[in-house]
């Protein structure tokens, strides 16, 4: 019996640490791939994944913003009998832009670089094909115009839109010079800022237009470029005088509301200083000196709200939310829902007045300020639709954090390109 033992065990115990070993091994060079795959080098080669991907999209968006102004400049010039190829190309390079922003924002520090290589790659496959839809687009209503359409009818048409569009903008000194007589200079001063855009940028689209009209008798120059110049001059000043009417209408909202914004987050106060008795000491303590932080400030913004009314509603929803994140659980559902109900219209206004001044901003910088614009307007597009105002006042304020995060990185751009 020994001897059957002992050779049993001269066959097992080899076979056991040969396959012991090899599994060992194994483990030790699956746990080395890994390792290697998260390593430093492997996160700054994703990392240049992710930033080339950035570049691909900024290119696209600024394609497709130059889209937009041919899709609408020939609409305006040709009475939408140009090939709809431009209208095509766009509607796709929506889509391709809007999926593609939504992946690169999930593409974050604690993404595995493999994946962060992965997404990036196919966000980049499916940009290039967009970008080359619209390259196409273009090169066939090029070609459209040359046989169809005369150097002075493109002139006639970009002048009389030009006055046309003159004629519908409302004038921005006049209503600047309403929010200098009744405010702070700190309310207005980015309008006046769009103001004088507005005006500059007027004035040069019918510089173009005069500079497009004496080349038009050299039948060897092509008009549109100027003309294309022209129209993009004409969408800045309309879009610069655009946000000198929402901010005058913000403005004004706010004063209108400023007493009762003061009065609904004095209730929040009240409301969560009652909350605070039934909680456990330390927490209680916890709670009572975020809220004596939260009317301290509340008290320095009631001072000036008759002045700054559009400041002091942005920092009212601001010391909103920091009273319901200090609150946490403590309240009801029916606190809750009252509480929403109160807080919605200050944050809606506030996310508002963030993503105008973003927008401006963030076309000028990356992706990543493009990325969370992009999510601010998804944002305040479902916290308008929500039916439910607790849903409605989270979607505001995420609304109002990817603003100002927008804001923060395209300064950040401009701050590392100098």
């Amino acid at each position: 019996m020994s001897e059957v033992l002992g050779a049993i065990g001269a066959w097992v115990v080899p076979g056991l640490v040969v396959f012991g070993t090899a599994a060992a091994l194994s483990t030790l060079a699956i746990w080395a791939l890994r390792r290697r795959r998260r390593s430093p080098r492997a996160r700054a080669a994703a990392e240049q994944e992710r930033t080339a991907t950035g570049s691909a999209l900024v290119r696209l968006d600024d394609m497709i913003e130059e889209l937009d102004l041919d899709v609408d400049l020939s609409g305006a010039l040709y009475d939408g009998t140009a090939p709809a190829a431009l209208r095509r190309a766009r509607m796709t390079a929506h889509h391709v832009r809007d999926d593609a922003f939504a992946e690169f924002r999930d593409l974050g520090a604690d993404t595995h670089p493999d994946d962060v290589r992965r997404v990036s790659r196919s966000i980049r496959t499916r940009t290039d094909v967009a970008i080359a839809s619209i390259e196409r687009a273009r090169s066939e209503h090029d070609e459209w115009m040359r046989s169809h359409v005369t150097a002075a009818s493109q002139i006639a048409a970009a002048r009389d839109r030009c006055r046309r569009l003159r004629a519908e903008l409302a004038d921005p000194a006049a209503l600047l010079a309403e929010l200098a007589a009744r405010w702070d200079r700190t309310e207005w001063a980015e309008a006046e800022r769009d103001a004088a855009t507005a005006v500059s940028a007027l004035a040069q689209a019918e510089r173009l237009i005069d500079e497009a009209a004496t080349r038009a008798s050299d039948p060897t120059r092509s008009t549109l470029p100027i003309l294309a110049e022209a129209e993009r001059a004409v969408r800045e000043a309309s879009s610069a005088a655009r946000r000198v009417e929402e901010r005058h209408r913000l403005i004004t909202d706010a004063a209108g509301a400023v007493d009762g914004e003061i009065a609904s987050a004095r209730a929040a106060l009240r409301h969560a200083l009652t909350a605070r008795e039934g909680l456990e000491t330390a927490e209680s303590e916890r709670l009572g000196a975020e809220l004596r932080n939260v009317e301290a400030e509340m008290s320095g913004l009631e001072a000036r709200a008759h002045r700054a009314p559009a400041a002091t509603v942005d920092g009212l929803a601001c010391l909103r939310d920091r009273i319901d994140l200090a609150l946490g659980d403590a309240r009801t559902a029916a606190q809750r829902l009252r509480g929403a109900r109160t807080a919605l219209p200050g944050t809606l206004a506030t996310a508002r007045d963030a993503i105008s001044r973003a927008q401006p901003r963030a076309a000028r910088a990356g992706a990543d300020a493009r990325v969370r614009l992009a999510a601010a307007h998804r944002d305040l597009a479902a916290a308008r639709g929500a039916d439910n105002p607790v849903d409605a006042l989270d979607a505001a304020r995420r609304a109002l954090r990817n603003a100002e995060d927008a804001v923060a990185l395209a300064d950040y751009d401009v701050l590392t390109k100098d």
